[in-house]
């Protein structure tokens, strides 16, 4: 048999050459059912013998820092590795399950930060989100499921910033991108860094710019709504379905819709589409909400009784209409 090294790294290897984001570990029985997602489908690849899954899983917990003695708790973990000269950013996580653990890779490739306006479809809308760039304090969420580039979006809206002379500071659990001229701070709750006590000293460190990887919970919710009282600007990432389902949230976690109207300076809201150029299979597009769309959701009037409102459903008909999508992807 190769050397689990070896096979680790032909994997990740094939994953890289076939635009995987991220694979997916399967145990079942007597053997593991492995899943490349590439361009947003989840698509099978060759089965791994549990013999083979079980020295492969230890090898990837050992190098991205996992206790490999723990298997009743889910873990993460990071590393990186060279790739064709290219080096890669590998976040790892683990869950038990009733046959064994189940692993899930991250791929990202490092340095390999996209300009914001290669990320949307409708070039008005990178527009729209570099000029945020420029206020002095308030709240920017990017939003939407789970793998839609939240995090691309926000990376490559903070390399912007930076290029503006902006001081930044990022929390971040984990750190997923590495930007050169931004100060990114790592949560480790096993060294005792915890959330709140890094937003109090990063407050003292003079940023334009806050960066939090994303609002999880009603805790990080109040303290980015604070800090933006209080003249910083923070961009953060949230999960919700659209616009409109942002705003909900935030008032699910206790936010007040005064507060809203005072910190929260914009929300986009986005999804990936499938175009029909080979060059660039997948772009954004996104409900953007601002100035007085953005106070109309804060209020809780429907958005599809303003015309000005661009919502996923027009967004995805006037692509159509130029000639980007296909009617069946509507």
């Amino acid at each position: 048999m190769a050397n689990v090294e070896q096979v680790a790294y032909s994997l990740i290897k094939e994953a890289i050459s076939k635009s995987t984001s991220d694979i997916h570990f399967i145990p079942e029985n007597e053997f593991v059912r492995v899943y490349f997602r590439i361009h947003g489908n989840r698509t099978p690849n060759d089965s791994l013998s549990i013999n083979l899954y079980n020295p492969l899983l230890t090898f990837f917990k050992f190098t991205s820092g996992m206790d490999i003695g723990e298997t009743k708790i889910p873990q993460h973990g990071t590393y990186s590795l060279t790739v064709h000269a290219r080096r890669y950013h590998l976040r790892l996580s683990t869950l038990p399950v009733s046959s064994g653990e189940s692993l899930a890779i991250r791929i990202h490739e490092e340095d390999k930060i996209p300009s914001i306006d290669k990320l949307f479809l409708f070039s008005n809308q990178a527009k729209t989100i570099k000029q945020w760039a420029n206020e002095r304090y308030g709240l920017v969420l990017i939003t939407g499921p789970t793998g839609v580039g939240k995090s691309t979006t926000m990376y490559s809206f903070l390399s912007y910033a930076t290029k503006q002379c902006k001081q930044i500071v990022s929390i971040e659990d984990p750190v997923e991108q590495k930007i050169n001229g931004l100060i990114q701070i790592d949560v480790n709750d096993k060294l005792g860094l915890q959330f709140a006590d890094i937003f109090k000293s990063v407050l003292r460190h003079d940023p334009d710019i806050i960066m939090i990887g994303e609002i999880r919970d009603v805790q990080t919710a109040k303290l980015a709504v604070r800090a933006a009282y209080s003249g910083h600007l923070i961009i953060s990432t949230l999960h919700a379905k659209d616009g409109f389902g942002t705003i909900q949230r935030l008032k699910e976690m206790g936010i007040k819709e005064e507060d809203l109207m005072q910190t929260l300076l914009g929300v986009v809201s986005q999804q990936l589409i499938l175009t029909n150029n080979q060059h660039i299979k997948r772009v954004a597009i996104a409900e953007i909400l601002q100035n007085e769309i953005l106070q109309k959701a804060i209020h809780g009037v429907p958005l599809t009784s303003d015309s000005h409102f661009q919502s996923f459903d027009f967004l995805r008909r006037k692509a159509c209409a130029l000639g980007y999508i296909r009617q069946k992807d509507l």
